[in-house]
Formats: structure tokens, C-alpha cells, sequence
């Protein structure tokens, strides 16, 4: 098994610049089943955070991506059941993802609630919204 960094997601992804996506690519397209890519919660948060707020990709394409590194059978996600949890309540809110992941990791560790100031992640997501 291999660890993926960000850079290597976001290259495969966005594929702007030719020689960091070949590298990429190469990289990701030489994975199999017996010996996979990992990707860690944090690099899926970071891939989130670059993919919306730098190259501005919208909801249907974040839910795209998630889709395919989910599916793949050449990546491993780490807690790859939180992962899918929290993508089933990003696609049915309005709330971020990486709320979504928040609040489902936090359910999975056994925590009785989860609290936040932000609104919308509190009425999207089931967080206690305090005041």
C-alpha cells in the first residue's frame, strides 16, 4: 500500500499542469487491488478544501469525486464507512463536506452530540448548534 498526498489527488483531478498530472496519473493508474493507495481523513479534507475554495468546484463535482475514489477498488479511504456516511448527508444538505465528515466522525467515536456556532451545519448535518 501506498500513501497519496493532496497534490497527487489534485493533480489527478484537476489535471492543470501536464507534467504533475502524468506523474499523477501514472501513479494512480499503477494501483491495483494487491497493492493499493491509501488515502488519510486529513488529505480528504484538505482535496475538499483545495477542490472548492481554489479551483471553485461545485457540489455535483465534489460528490463526483468522492463517488470515484470511493468506488475504487485500487484506493483505500481511510474510515471508508464515516467517509460514505458523510458524504450520504452532503448529498441530501446544503452544508459542506467536510461539516458532513465533522459530524459523522464524531458520531462514530461514540460522541453523544456535537456542538457548533455555524447554523447551517447544525440544521444540515444534526450538530447542536450553540448559543
Amino acid at each position: 500500500m501506498i500513501g497519496l498526498d493532496t497534490n497527487i489527488l489534485v493533480r489527478y483531478f484537476v489535471k492543470d499542469d501536464p507534467e504533475q498530472t502524468r506523474l499523477a496519473v501514472d501513479l494512480i493508474d499503477s494501483l491495483s487491488p494487491t497493492d493499493p493507495g491509501w488515502v488519510a481523513v486529513a488529505a480528504l479534507m484538505e482535496l475538499m478544501w483545495v477542490m472548492t475554495r481554489i479551483y471553485r468546484v461545485g457540489r455535483v463535482s465534489i460528490i463526483q469525486i468522492l463517488d470515484t475514489l470511493l468506488a475504487s477498488r485500487d484506493i483505500v479511504i481511510e474510515q471508508d464507512d464515516t467517509v460514505r456516511n458523510a458524504l450520504q448527508l452532503y448529498r441530501s444538505g446544503n452544508t459542506d463536506f467536510p461539516d458532513c465528515l465533522i459530524a459523522c466522525s464524531a458520531k462514530a467515536a461514540g460522541c453523544g452530540r456535537t456542538v457548533t456556532l455555524d447554523r447551517r451545519a447544525a440544521r444540515d448535518t444534526g450538530m447542536q448548534l450553540i448559543e
